[in-house]
């Protein structure tokens, strides 16, 4: 790669003078997101990982095909596109390619010095902030987050050339804010989790379905598959199950192994393959153990197995080796990104957006898994509109493939993602600090499936934490969610939460799981955690023996699960009892049917895979 210095050196002593006269028009602004103030000003050799998003003309084709590949009752169902395909239907207009060339050019930057995504539809370069503000006219500033002491270098503006003003979508990092963190993994106990035992006894639940009566206290393996009616189905080993980890969180074998002799013996010995994502790293320190990595593959392996034995741990894979045909494959993505950044020192990357890095090399793979879960997320208003689209199209490219994507809806209720309610904060990021329920992305991508929390056998909307759900500022509701939710904002009081919530947004989550009083183990030793974190990865678990029977039928995989559940609510338990609390309201209540607390509700395994494997399908 050339030398950037140099490069911002020649535009500094006027060689790019012929573009003197070029005119700039404003792309994005922002205000000053709350809770961050300006530090000062970035090192002039501090480098940034700038990531120039083109238009995807086809987009709504690529739509089209996903909703009637995912559709049960479309004669296309289950007729997912390959990855040439989807490229093809995303790929950019020349005309879009030669200006945005132009630009680069104009600054001196070459075909090198450039990182281009399979479609054409992304180019990535590294660059110093000084050139990065000559290209987008804006000045940089250090911003420091008050209540964390976090540092990123931003701007809440910037402009484009107006002859590649149109032929842009995007440009980060500049106006991202977020703060990209976990779904609220609550340790409940590390010293005295209860002893692991199993009774003799079971609580009947109704419709055929007995369950341990430990799992009031302490959910396993076992108490997830009795609950979900699947004790009786015998995997087949087919599939692919995949776990995003980020935020340096370590999944650790020797936990995993542990977890294994006491909840799933005939796994024991089994392992998952690694993949590092932009640097992702694997330590397996026992004390670096990560709780959200941990309890991710635990509960997503433990419920998906049988596995082939994989002991080998990979730095490195390449997925386009792996088959679905030869067994169910198990991977966790490390993926790099938001590291400590010192503003005094030179850092190459301070990102909050390392799903989108995942989204880059995922996508630029034939084969990847076809269940995968995330337990992360930003609130949605920090994350400008332009980019969750472009990150959400990313996601329904996945889909339109065959891939079933997961997300926790998050531990805030209607509020942020923070789940205490003394910290939480419930005003719009636009400068006007209006009181506002304030939704999380990915979470509210129509594209992805979206887990929210329960407790308790019977099942009831989860109260320790309060399970995030509402509605989108961003995307509008998706047709397959039209009549459940029309029925729901219906039938609440006229004026309810009036103003603090877009009743014509994407609604999430879409299903439920248990999320409360996981038993995992942790730096060596058994401890309780809960948060939808828990909820998503077990979920995660189900759709892989789902597909697990279908392929073993020689069928095609699920894929984007959406528009074929909201067509069978039967196949779910209704959860009646509870609510979401958030921003200082009892948040929404839920109800018979969809609601935004604990959507359709709960998988009955049994009935699910009676209809995915009709010969219809």
């Amino acid at each position: 790669m050339r030398s950037f210095l140099t490069v911002a050196l020649v535009i500094a002593g006027g060689v790019l003078a012929k573009d003197a006269d070029c005119h700039f028009k404003l792309k994005e602004t922002v205000s000053s997101p709350r809770g961050w103030i300006k530090h000062g000003l970035p090192r002039p050799d501090h480098n940034i990982k700038l990531r120039i998003g083109l238009p995807q003309p086809n987009f709504a084709q690529l739509e089209q095909h996903l909703y009637e590949v995912s559709d049960p009752y479309h004669d296309r169902y289950g007729q997912h596109l390959s990855k040439e395909e989807v490229e093809a239907l995303i790929a950019p207009h020349d005309e879009s390619l030669e200006s945005v060339d132009k630009w680069l050019d104009s600054f001196g930057l070459k075909e090198e010095d450039i990182e281009r995504s399979p479609a054409k539809d992304w180019v990535k370069l590294t660059i110093p902030v000084t050139l990065a503000e000559q290209m987008l006219n804006t000045t940089y500033f250090v911003w420091k987050h008050i209540e964390s002491g976090d540092f990123l270098v931003r701007t809440t503006s910037y402009s484009l050339p107006d002859f590649v003003h149109g032929h842009v979508d995007v440009v980060q990092p500049t106006t991202m804010f977020g703060r990209f963190k976990g779904s609220k993994s609550t340790i409940i106990s590390v010293d005295d989790a209860p002893e692991f035992k199993t009774t003799s006894t079971t609580i009947d639940i109704g419709n055929g379905i007995s369950v341990d009566p430990s799992c009031n206290a302490t959910v396993t393996v076992t108490c997830l598959k009795q609950l979900y009616n699947a004790t009786d189905y015998v995997a087949q080993g087919k599939g692919s199950v995949g776990i995003t980890g980020y935020l340096e969180e370590n999944a650790n074998i020797q936990d995993l192994q542990s977890f294994y002799a006491e909840q799933r013996p005939d796994a024991l010995g089994t392992n998952f393959t690694f993949v590092s994502v932009a640097g992702g790293i694997n330590n397996q320190s026992l004390a670096a153990a990560g709780a959200e990595a941990g309890l991710d593959v635990q509960f997503a392996f433990g419920i998906s197995h049988p596995v082939p034995v994989r002991n080998a741990i990979f730095l490195r894979c390449l997925l386009s080796l792996d088959t679905h045909a030869n067994g169910l494959s198990r991977r966790f993505f490390s993926t790099a990104g938001r590291p400590p950044f010192n503003p005094d020192v030179l850092t190459p990357t301070d990102t909050n957006e390392p799903y989108q890095e995942w989204l880059d090399f995922i996508l630029s793979h034939p084969n990847p898994p076809l269940s995968i879960s995330t337990s992360y997320g930003d609130d949605e208003q920090t994350v400008p509109r332009t980019y969750a689209q472009r990150a959400c199209a990313g996601f329904a490219q996945l889909g339109a493939r065959g891939v079933s994507l997961m997300f926790s809806s998050g531990d805030g209720g209607v509020g942020d993602n923070d789940d205490n309610p003394a910290t939480q904060q419930c005003f719009t990021n636009d400068g006007k600090n209006t009181t506002r329920f304030i939704p999380s992305f990915p979470a509210s991508c129509p594209f992805v499936t979206t887990v929210g929390g329960t407790a308790f056998i019977p099942e009831v909307a989860v109260s320790r934490f309060f399970s995030g759900g509402g509605f989108s500022d961003y995307f509008s509701r998706p047709p397959y969610q039209d009549k459940v939710v029309s029925k729901y904002l219906k039938a609440l009081p006229k004026g309810t939460y009036a103003g603090l919530f877009n009743p014509n947004g994407r609604a999430y989550p879409d299903v439920s799981a248990l999320s409360d009083r996981y038993r995992i183990w942790l730096s060596g030793r058994p401890v309780l955690i809960g948060g939808t974190s828990a909820s998503s990865p077990a979920f995660a678990g189900f759709v892989a023996l789902l597909n697990d029977a279908r392929i073993s039928k020689k069928l095609s995989p699920l894929g984007f699960l959406n528009p074929l559940i909201y067509t069978i609510p039967e196949a779910f338990n209704d959860i009646t009892v509870g609510h979401n609390s958030g921003c200082g309201t009892t948040g929404f209540n839920t109800t018979e049917g969809w609601d935004p607390v604990t959507g359709l509700g709960t998988p009955n395994f049994g009935k699910l895979v009676e209809f995915v494997t009709a010969k219809r399908h």
